[in-house]
């Protein structure tokens, strides 16, 4: 496919980690990615990857080694979830939309949300997909939300994943701010907790650094505006065992020494 045009088009990936019963479909798709296990979770929903990645530690059955899947080292420097997304973006799609990415080992969790700050800041989108709840990152740009027909209290929140977020706007929201500072402790410029406004659109925006942000599967899909560059790729996919394991093996402990 040209890169070009699946730039603008949806790549999906299924991870191994929890599933939810979501009432929500999923969204329209071009290419699907299995992470390991989350093949087995393709398959039960009747879906085909065109790429399945990873260890192999917590599929069924280890698939056969051919194009359309790929065994990576257990010893890697990424996780099966990061090459998932590293080969999506080989392929030029620079949307993603990841289940089975929250839930279940924190560890698992806390890593896949690093990876869509780390997208944002290449110029891409991604969203989690967990118990009714999206989670996304913005980057030197905005997420702006259609109006909508929603209940009292349904909460948005944005967190700063940088050591300062600048210039943070929350426009149409019940709370909001104009161009404040926001640090990864929240003293100052809070965004936890807002709310939507039914049948009023809303925006969040930031000048500089990186947002995490939450809203509710519920919502209408929101739209992203970037002003920064999309990167030609999000490097090397890791198919040998990591160097820094190799050196720290070769290197004498102090005990040794």
């Amino acid at each position: 496919m040209d890169e070009g045009r699946a730039a603008d088009k949806t790549c999906l990936i299924f991870g191994a980690g929890h599933y939810y019963d979501e009432s929500t479909p999923l969204p329209a798709h071009d290419f699907l990615i299995a992470a390991d296990g989350g093949a087995d979770h393709a398959r039960q929903a009747g879906l085909l990857p065109d790429i399945t990645v990873g260890d192999f530690d917590s599929i069924t059955a280890a698939p056969a080694i051919d194009g359309s899947h790929i065994a990576l080292p257990a010893e890697k420097d990424d996780t099966d979830m990061m090459a998932a997304l590293k080969l999506g973006w080989e392929h030029g799609y620079r949307r993603f939309h990841i289940y089975g990415g929250l839930g279940g080992r924190i560890d698992h969790s806390i890593a896949n949300v690093a990876t869509l700050c780390l997208l944002a800041q290449s110029g891409g989108v991604g969203v989690l997909h967990g118990e009714g709840t999206a989670v996304s990152a913005i980057c030197k740009g905005r997420l702006s939300f259609p109006a909508w027909d929603c209940t009292a209290g349904t909460m948005f929140s944005a967190f700063s994943a940088s050591d300062c977020a600048r210039g943070v706007s929350e426009q149409g929201f019940k709370y909001e701010l104009d161009h404040a500072s926001m640090d990864m402790v929240m003293s100052e410029g809070s965004g936890v907790s807002n709310e939507f406004i039914s049948n009023q659109p809303a925006q969040v925006s930031v000048e500089q650094g990186t947002l995490i942000v939450t809203y509710p599967l519920c919502a209408p899909e929101p739209i992203w505006h970037s002003q920064q560059p999309a990167v030609p790729s999000l490097g090397h996919l890791d198919e040998h065992v990591s160097t820094h394991l190799r050196a720290a093996r070769t290197t004498p402990s102090s005990s040794e020494q």
